[in-house]
């Protein structure tokens, strides 16, 4: 399935590399023993990879029940298995580093791949934490990396409350929510009336953690 896009002058490296980690990330603590991570533009030639993701993915619509009724996800999806291949050798790569740079936190690696296509300002995903599975009382992280054009990523505490924490979220950027920030706080990507172009939000988990 193939979607258009501008391509961004912000990042026109002819090869997709990623830059370090170590030293280079930023932690935010947060309440409650949550806390999230920030780089942005780690990887470098982002533009190479999201038209990858853009024409080669598979990308499925769903439908959920929400308040008695079947809707449409207003995002596309897919979802790669541990033993799925990744659609580009850069995310393989990605996942590898981040298991490895975590490695003394998490505990164990990165396995699964999920990813989300927010094709325009009018997808969105909604206040939530990732507590299907261990998320729910275990701590845990999700890493996030981004492609594409940026939206906003906000947070804020579980329980409701204005939003607290804000982070732009594209051309490869990297965002890693840790510690209880799955089960004592929540995210969402709003809609937005502005016009903006496709992003791609490619989520990396521990096994059982949804």
């Amino acid at each position: 399935m193939a979607h258009a896009h501008q391509p961004s002058m912000f990042d026109l490296d002819e090869r997709a590399t990623l830059g370090p980690l170590a030293g280079s990330v930023n932690r935010h603590p947060l309440t409650r023993g949550a806390w999230v991570d920030h780089l942005p533009g780690w990887v470098h030639g982002s533009e190479q990879i999201l038209d990858v993701l853009l024409e080669q993915v598979d990308w499925r619509a769903e439908r959920r029940e929400m308040y008695e009724r079947e809707v449409d996800v207003p995002r596309l999806l897919r979802w790669y298995g541990p033993d799925e291949t990744l659609p580009h050798p850069v995310l393989d790569q990605a996942r590898a580093a981040l298991s490895a740079h975590y490695a003394a936190e998490l505990g164990e690696p990165f396995v699964s791949a999920g990813m989300c296509l927010y094709r325009d300002g009018r997808d969105s995903v909604a206040w939530h934490g990732d507590t299907i599975g261990r998320g729910r009382h275990t701590d845990t992280m999700v890493a996030i990396v981004s492609f594409g054009e940026p939206r906003p990523l906000l947070l804020r505490p579980r329980g409701g409350g204005e939003p607290s924490v804000r982070f732009p979220l594209g051309h490869g950027d990297l965002v890693v929510m840790g510690g209880s920030c799955q089960r004592t706080w929540e995210h969402c990507i709003p809609k937005t009336a502005r016009h903006v172009g496709p992003r791609v939000s490619v989520q990396f988990r521990p096994v059982n953690v949804a």
